[in-house]
């Protein structure tokens, strides 16, 4: 067990390793991760869709996105570890005048940034995603840069990559304490033992706010569950299929290995740590699907399985130094988008504790926005 660190990184999900991979290639001394949990990325990482798009209505959340879609590309060559990332697109499916308009100001703010997305027809809906049922469609938003990936080669990547910068990666040493003195950290206090250390980067997901409340801080970020479904083949899926969002229904689906993947967001689920499966959610959603996929009605149920949203008020992550504290810097409160923003999200935290400039002005996610009152809310979520 190791006894010190420049900075002990907490959570070993995607924005965990991301963090410390990225801090241990700037250089940042001794770096340290700790989990909970047996193995690495069995929380909120391992039981999310996969999902990686930028069709976001704010603009931080847009560049977040763009930066980690850029380095998803790019992400064999930066960690020596290969990983798929399927740029088969997103497709936001409009069903009124109201969703239209939405969507069409977030568009002119997306292409402002250069990402190329598209308003397209029903009839073009019906040619990338054969299946979907448009009679009540009248129009549908796409980018074909976004896409798939899967989050255990993300997780096995940059776990391979950070121990290849000496990263100490411990496993099953669950947080217990942390020891400041004068408003200033001095360690953390695990199961395992004591590690003295002057940083902590909370990167706990769904767990952030406990880790927070150690010391004393009442950070906004709320555990919420969501569930998914998954199919059996389906011999009409094409291996081109995209991510299709039903706006109206909160329906989101994608080819999952020969079949679909089905997720849907109750906004009833009360905050809490439960991730049992809740069987009149799953029938909610394969209701949902069977009225926008009628020919699922045959299809054969896989599996369902259920894992937390690290939820904040304004659906925007949480980054930087925590006012209360010197010494900790949270890293969390992605509201869904964890996974798609884990590459930036580790880029841009390391940047700012190594004292350089970061890749992304991510002022906006700021700890004290919401004591402030400068949230900005993100209205594009699913």
């Amino acid at each position: 067990m190791t006894s010190s660190a420049d900075v002990v990184v907490v959570g070993g999900g995607i924005i965990g390793l991301s963090t410390a991979y990225y801090l241990a290639k700037l250089g940042y001394g001794k770096v340290v991760l700790v989990e909970k949990e047996m193995f690495l990325g069995t929380g909120s990482t391992g039981k999310c869709a996969g999902g990686v798009r930028a069709q976001f209505s704010t603009r931080i959340n847009i560049e977040m996105s763009m930066k980690s879609e850029e380095m998803l590309v790019q992400f064999e060559e930066e960690t020596g570890w290969p990983a798929v990332y399927d740029q088969v697109g997103y497709m936001f499916l409009l069903s009124d005048e109201q969703e239209l308009a939405a969507f069409s100001r977030a568009m002119e703010l997306q292409k402002s940034l250069g990402l190329e997305v598209d308003l397209i027809d029903p009839e073009d809906v019906a040619k990338i995603a054969p299946p979907v049922r448009t009679d009540d469609i009248i129009k549908a938003t796409f980018c074909g840069d976004d896409g798939l990936a899967d989050p255990n080669d993300l997780i096995q990547g940059y776990a391979s990559a950070a121990r290849k910068h000496n990263v100490d990666i411990i496993t099953e040493c669950e947080v217990t304490g942390l020891k400041t003195t004068g408003g200033e950290i001095k360690a953390v206090l695990t199961k395992s033992g004591e590690i003295s250390t002057p940083l902590v980067v909370n990167a706990a997901g769904a767990y952030a706010k406990l880790i927070s409340k150690m010391g004393g801080m009442d950070l906004q970020v709320e555990p919420v569950r969501r569930q998914i479904v998954t199919t059996g083949p389906l011999d009409y899926i094409p291996s081109s299929f995209p991510m299709v969002v039903d706006v109206k229904a909160g329906l989101y689906f994608h080819k999952e290995s020969a079949g679909l993947l089905l997720g849907w967001a109750d906004k009833d689920v009360q905050p809490g740590f439960d991730e049992s499966v809740d069987p009149e959610y799953t029938d909610a959603i394969i209701m949902k699907a069977l009225d926008r996929v009628p020919q699922l009605e045959t299809a054969e149920i896989a599996k369902s399985w259920a894992g937390l949203y690290e939820t904040t008020p304004d659906h925007h992550a949480i980054i930087g130094y925590a006012p209360e504290i010197k010494g900790f810097f949270n890293n969390t409160g992605y509201s869904g988008h964890g996974m798609m923003h884990a590459p930036a999200a580790g880029l841009v935290a390391a940047e700012i504790i190594c004292g350089k400039q970061p890749s992304i002005d991510v002022s906006p996610l700021a700890p004290d926005r919401f004591a402030k009152g400068a949230m900005v809310e993100e209205t594009n979520v699913i």
